[in-house]
């Protein structure tokens, strides 16, 4: 899942409330993605996180300006070497270029609270037809080689946040302890679980029941979530819900390679609020009030009770990122693109009906919408040309099937499209410009179903 965009003094009208919040999970940690078209200010941010008790971040990068803005936080942080630059990691000068300017030049007291690096995101995937699979182990050992030059790699370990598709059970026994990794990524895999051992690191893997439920009506709905559905048995161990099975999963793998009792991170692990049938408010609180209370009970799994450490996915919703996966990669967040709360919950895992801290001082461009105009004549193909390309430069995701403004007629559509391009142009005149179908408006929109859904959705930040 993963990360850029820019910022003004401008982010868009919003129309939910905030309200208080307390503590978190102990240890709890969230992703910091920042691919969306209006960034927050990266001090906003940080700060965000302190409100609201969050003791650790995880980046997709290393970038300058939100390693500043963490800097004196003492917010544990893992930064990140992305895909695309994991082959220039393979030389070992290159490694030792990218922890002097990336890990050393913040190791200072005051400075940043560095715990790990991640290699690369998801490099095995799948659908990335093994692009990295050659390029990952040479650069996770040269960064923790350099790692240890730098006379940091004690403190500061090396590990790849991989997907839960790197290991399997067999059809012909689907149960957690016949885990194992995939055949054709066995040989690399065990050279970082080896490395991994070796340098006391962890293992980091992102886990989505969501992604189960995702394109599988066959699936077992209660099964993705954590109030009980669907028990499957192996060795006498019953498993009420995906995310023990599938991490019980990773245990009996880990063990068949030699190394049973590694450290495992959850890199990621969420529940998506649109863009898709099952990804909405209703569902996500489910999932978060199941996983919540778990964590801070340090329930674990059957195959491993204890502390679990967790980041979950994610903080902000990131309207540019890629939708190849879904719709729903857009809205992982639980803030929305502005930094207020989508829905109560609460991270201390007591199971109070408390809200989020939002994002303070949060500036927004004026309360203007461009909507679809009625008295429009002979539109026709030219609509839905126009429509198109608001959507190709915006993010209209909400309107896909199964999302929550699925459901608008031609001319919601062409509002929604309209005003999310033009909110993403930072409201110029020109923005608003669809061959007289268009108009500026300064009320909010109010015809139903425009109101009813164009209004929740379109005042975003981006």
């Amino acid at each position: 899942m993963g990360n850029s965009g820019f910022l003004a003094t401008l982010l868009l009208p919003t129309l939910l409330c905030v309200h208080l919040f307390g503590g978190s999970v102990n240890g709890l940690g969230v992703n910091w993605g920042t691919m969306a078209t209006h960034k927050l200010p990266t001090e906003t941010v940080v700060k965000m996180l302190k409100d609201n008790g969050i003791k650790k971040v995880k980046l997709f990068d290393a970038d300058s300006n939100t390693m500043g803005a963490l800097a004196g936080s003492d917010l544990e942080v893992m930064v990140a070497i992305p895909n695309d630059q994991l082959l220039a990691m393979n030389s070992y000068d290159r490694a030792k270029e990218w922890v002097k300017k990336n890990i050393t030049l913040y190791n200072f007291k005051g400075g940043v609270n560095i715990k790990y690096v991640a290699v690369g995101n998801e490099p095995f995937l799948q659908t990335y037809n093994g692009s990295f699979v050659n390029t990952t182990f040479p650069a996770l050992q040269n960064i923790q080689n350099a790692l240890n030059d730098a006379g940091v790699g004690d403190t500061i370990k090396v590990t790849v946040p991989l997907n839960a598709d790197v290991y399997n059970s067999p059809e012909s026994n689907p149960v957690p302890s016949a885990g194992r990794f995939r055949t054709d990524i066995s040989r690399p895999m065990s050279q970082i679980v080896d490395l991994l051992a070796k340098n006391g690191a962890p293992f980091t893997v992102n886990i989505y029941p969501f992604l189960s439920l995702y394109g599988n009506d066959e699936f077992p709905f209660n099964y993705a979530f954590f109030d009980g559905g669907n028990p499957i048995v192996d060795n006498k161990i019953q498993y009420t819900n995906v995310f023990d099975a599938n991490f019980d999963t990773l245990v009996s793998a880990l063990k068949a390679v030699g190394h049973g009792s590694m450290p495992i991170i959850i890199g990621e692990v969420g529940w998506p609020t649109d863009g898709d049938k099952n990804a909405n408010m209703a569902n996500a609180q489910r999932f978060y009030n199941g996983l919540l209370p778990r964590l801070a009970a340090n329930t674990g799994t059957p195959l491993r009770p204890g502390y679990i450490e967790v980041y979950l996915f994610g903080l902000i919703d990131e309207d540019a990122k890629s939708i190849a996966p879904g719709n729903f990669e857009r809205h992982w967040g639980i803030f929305r693109y502005d930094g207020q709360p989508k829905f109560p919950i609460d991270l201390s895992g007591q199971n109070q009906t408390k809200f989020l801290i939002g994002a303070k001082d949060v500036k927004y461009l004026k309360q203007q919408w461009c909507m679809f105009n009625p008295n429009a004549k002979n539109i026709g193909k030219l609509l839905v040309d126009n429509i198109n390309y608001a959507c190709t430069f915006s993010d209209c995701t909400a309107l896909g099937f199964g999302s929550s403004c699925n459901g608008l007629d031609a001319n919601g559509n062409a509002s929604y499209a309209f005003n999310m391009y033009y909110q993403v142009q930072n409201q110029k005149d020109t923005a608003c410009s669809f061959q007289g179908e268009n108009l500026v408006s300064a009320a909010e929109p109010n015809q139903s179903p425009i109101r009813r859904y164009i209004c929740q959705q379109i005042k975003k930040i981006g």
